[in-house]
């Protein structure tokens, strides 16, 4: 007791310290409430990509990765854009998969070199992995990728359908009686080829439990995102999208939007009809090019029906990307006026605003109905696309 009161000791009034919370314990309490009014008073950061946590096994500091594609033909965006996002992200142990090592052949363009194959993969962890990703593939059937999925899948995984990759996962039978998605062109083929799923339209992405499905293309970049926030937090995952140049990747999506009407079919036909108006574009590769926006930049402008990409470098030798993708030079840097026009993918260009930037040169190049035309394939929003570009015919 304080020798300043003695007067309290005489009386021998009960001790203050009876009915009052002792200093120590005065102190712990003042902090928690402050933290609480602190955290209540705190602006909270929406989460936006809606997601359940994904599961992560036990044995693993941090969750195992595999982006799988076929050797002979992968979609491009699909495969590239998830890997080089999440692999930047930093926050996972992730592996570009095909069943061989060697070449992959991307459409509708570009190579890469594969380093991992699937038995490669299963020797480093026969545990299996905590999340697949499965981008469009030229044989949806593929036996060896469908029957890895299948047990990545029974051993925890979760597994992603990018795009027309969802194609995989319903003959893999991972879609029976599951919620699904997928690119809008497909979606009454889908319907009649797996009627035991809810296909479900005006989302970007969504999960069923174990099975998460994507729109088109250009939902890579979203539901990559939205990967991170599920496994990171929202602030990893804002803090990406900013590198990336994008505003969100909530799953909203207006599916009813997307469509070949007869003025796309026509640019289509012309596009194919006037050969001698063909055009190759060359896109110089570069140590540490950023492949979200290669992909992004040489699938659009390979989606015309009017020009080719193809890649540029001072060797045959495989360039190595940003994320670490190993890119196959197809032309030779003293060849390149074998190119009508060179576009380059800069250090300094956003993955976002290079998409944006293709569309523009794209309608400036080809027309409004050629803009459109890549736009529709990629499935990417007539409003957002409108923000961009002029979109008056």
């Amino acid at each position: 007791m304080n020798q300043n009161l003695p007067n309290i000791q005489k009386k021998k009034h009960p001790s203050p310290t009876k009915y009052m919370i002792p200093p120590i314990g005065l102190v712990i309490l003042l902090t928690l409430v402050f933290h609480t009014v602190s955290v209540l008073s705190e602006p909270k950061v929406p989460n936006q990509g809606h997601l359940e946590k994904i599961p992560k096994k036990q044995n693993h500091k941090k969750p195992v990765i595999v982006v799988i594609g076929e050797n002979q033909y992968t979609e491009l965006t699909d495969f590239i854009v998830p890997y080089g996002i999440l692999k930047r992200s930093d926050i996972a142990e992730i592996y570009a998969v095909a069943p061989n090592k060697g070449t992959m052949n991307m459409f509708p363009a570009l190579s890469i070199e594969i380093t991992t194959s699937i038995d490669d993969f299963d020797k480093l962890h026969p545990e299996g992995s905590d999340l697949v990703i499965v981008p469009a593939i030229h044989n949806a059937e593929n036996k060896t990728i469908i029957q890895w999925i299948q047990n990545q899948s029974k051993n925890g995984a979760t597994i992603v359908g990018i795009c027309d990759g969802v194609w995989t996962l319903g003959h893999a039978g991972l879609l029976n009686h599951k919620k699904a998605t997928g690119h809008w062109y497909s979606k009454e083929d889908l319907m009649n080829k797996f009627p035991n799923t809810e296909w479900e339209k005006n989302k970007r992405y969504i999960q069923d439990q174990n099975i998460i499905t994507t729109t088109g293309v250009t939902a890579s970049i979203p539901i990559s995102l939205a990967l991170i926030e599920s496994l990171a937090g929202t602030k990893k995952a804002k803090e990406i999208a900013n590198e990336l140049g994008i505003q969100n990747w909530n799953p909203t999506h207006n599916t009813e939007e997307f469509d070949l009407d007869w003025k796309q079919y026509l640019t289509a036909a012309k596009n194919l009809t006037f050969v001698w108006n063909y055009e190759t574009i060359g896109i110089p590769l570069y140590d540490g090019i950023d492949e979200i926006s290669l992909a992004l930049v040489a699938d659009s402008y390979s989606r015309t029906y009017k020009s080719k990409t193809k890649s540029i470098a001072s060797s045959n030798q495989p360039i190595l990307s940003k994320s670490g993708i190993l890119f196959l030079p197809e032309i030779k840097e003293e060849n390149r006026n074998e190119t009508n026009v060179v576009v380059e993918v800069t250090k300094a260009k956003k993955a976002g605003p290079a998409l944006e930037e293709t569309l523009k040169d794209i309608q400036k190049r080809y027309g409004t109905g050629t803009m459109r035309f890549v736009a529709t394939q990629l499935e990417f929003s007539t409003h957002e696309l409108c923000h961009y570009v002029t979109c008056k015919d």
